[in-house]
């Protein structure tokens, strides 16, 4: 088996399992009425029917609601843990877990973890009215209370925790992840699996593996938090229940994983190769680093040279776009994983409600495979003589005229340049954003850079195919074949027409480089047949 050379060829020909699916959730759980104040007032008083609403109110609720988690551990004999500063929860999540699987048990509560955190929560404060007199009025503050983390083995979804705040309004946040979801189905309809930490490294049935990660989705979800709600201790009554103060869901944090399995480890690492290589100078983007443990900043001392390093370490790379961020690495030596993290689906123009979240998918997995589409096409970005012409020659678009992209133009090298710092953006760019970036590329401040310049540019791009604008919006993104352009043109003219042509000019100065060398050798072999033909004047 020959070592593959190329990311092409590795993605097409060397991955043996590709599966694309729903990483770790981390959600929200909350009432929605008591996230203000009015709907808190309401709560006390139109609700409970008390006088006044004051956080007075608020202890026996939280009392009772610890004495119900005490009696659950001690009626369940489930262990309660107290965390202790710096301990790493999943660390001990894992102990636990190990023995519940030993035991031969398949759903239940692992144990009981409290550790003191902040929290946002609503206090009394009093105030005067114009006469003097006191009057009590409810204000958000936080403070740091007790929060219960209830680690549980579902039969469906695996392990999973809730953490729920001992204090009111009683917020929880619940964690799930996809591949454990993923991992319990496929061994309900016996369909034999050989498990990767957090994925699969083998299944015998790749198809029905990817139509139960299609298949999780909002309901799911929300059926596993209603399920174990019922079963543990609940802060509010039935009453309260009943008169719509029951809990919903919105997302936090969203992984989306693209688990593409090799055949054999030297692939990865030569993806690896390549794609580090690759991006180090795409575009000069400020959001693309190696990671090696530490965070390097201007403060930290030394001097730092960026290098591939294939030995000793897993090298990732990360993208970095507002809130969210992808991450590409080498999972165990065996799968390439491309991960994209949400942390705020504003990002996005999405809400936060758990509704969202098919669309949220769409925007998490076309982000992965925009990532590999760009590295894929920057180490295989040939054009051929006619797609070449037909961007550095004028053209005419339905009676529109289009200037030609000069492949030699600074201006033109500078505007590729700057197109492909947006070729990772879900939501593309508006002509502002490329200002900003080209501007500098030709020694310009952005003020300085004329709004017609900039239309007019942004009109040969759209005629000759290589960007396209987003529908009802006045932002615009790269095309396929755009994308591909931009990669042509910015990398032949940096690493081979300008760096070769500054070694192998006479103007140079001599160096030992072999380019320099050969065309040396070549120049002299050329004047020495001169010479023998008798053509030398």
């Amino acid at each position: 088996m020959s070592v593959p050379r190329t990311v092409a060829e590795i993605l097409a020909e060397h991955v043996t399992l590709e599966i694309e699916g729903i990483d770790r959730l981390y959600l929200n759980v909350y009432v929605p009425q008591l996230q203000h104040v009015g709907g808190v007032v309401g709560f006390f008083r139109g609700h409970r029917g008390q006088p006044i609403a004051s956080s007075a109110l608020m202890a026996p609720i939280s009392l009772a609601f610890v004495a119900a988690i005490e009696r659950f551990v001690r009626e369940q004999d489930v262990p309660l843990i107290t965390f202790e500063k710096g301990q790493r929860k999943d660390d001990v999540a894992k102990e636990h877990l190990a023995r519940f699987t030993v035991a031969g048990k398949t759903e239940g509560v692992l144990f009981v973890g409290k550790a003191q955190e902040k929290a946002s929560v609503y206090r009394t404060e009093k105030r005067r009215t114009p006469d003097g007199r006191t009057y009590p009025w409810l204000v958000r503050s936080t403070a740091l209370v007790n929060q219960y983390y209830v680690y549980c083995v579902d039969h469906d979804f695996g392990p999973f925790f809730l953490k729920v705040c001992s204090y009111f309004p009683y917020t929880a946040k619940l964690c799930v992840n996809g591949h454990e979801y993923l991992k319990r189905q496929l061994a309900h309809e016996e369909i034999a699996f050989e498990a990767l930490d957090n994925g699969l490294l083998s299944c015998a049935d790749p198809a029905r593996a990817q139509a139960i990660c299609d298949g999780l989705g909002a309901d799911q979800i929300d059926a596993l938090l209603r399920k174990w709600l019922a079963r543990l201790p609940h802060p509010f009554t039935p009453e309260d229940r009943q008169a719509g103060y029951r809990y919903t869901i919105s997302i936090l944090q969203a992984e989306f994983s693209l688990t593409q399995v090799l055949d054999r480890p030297v692939t990865g690492r030569v993806f690896f190769e390549e794609v580090i290589r690759e991006h180090l100078d795409l575009g000069r983007p400020d959001q693309v680093q190696l990671i090696f443990a530490r965070r390097i900043t201007r403060r930290t001392p030394g001097r730092f040279r960026t290098r591939v390093i294939t030995e000793g370490v897993i090298p990732s790379l990360h993208v970095d776009y507002k809130h969210s961020r992808i991450k590409q690495y080498h999972k165990e030596g065996r799968a390439l994983r491309t991960e994209t993290t949400i942390n705020n689906t504003r990002d996005f123009g999405l809400g936060k409600r758990l509704t969202n979240l098919p669309a949220l998918r769409v925007v998490g997995f076309g982000a992965n495979r925009r990532l590999l589409d760009v590295q894929r096409v920057s180490h295989d970005c040939q054009l051929g003589a006619a797609a070449f012409a037909q961007i550095t020659q004028p053209i005419t678009v339905a009676g529109q005229r289009a200037a030609a992209l000069r492949f030699e133009q600074e201006r033109v090298q500078a505007l590729l340049s700057a197109l492909v710092l947006f070729s990772l953006l879900p939501t593309g760019f508006s002509t502002r954003d490329l200002r900003e970036q080209l501007a500098p590329l030709l020694g310009l401040a952005p003020s300085q850079f004329p709004p017609g310049r900039m239309t007019y540019d942004l009109r040969r791009l759209r005629l000759h195919g290589l960007i396209e604008r987003l529908p009802h919006t006045h932002r615009y993104r790269l095309t396929s074949d755009g994308r591909r352009a931009a990669l042509f043109f910015t990398r032949t003219y940096a690493r081979l027409f300008r760096s070769g042509l500054a070694q192998i000019s006479p103007a140079a100065v001599p160096t030992n480089s072999k380019l320099r060398a050969a065309f040396d050798h070549l120049d002299r072999a050329i004047d020495h047949y001169c010479f023998t033909h008798k053509l030398v004047a």
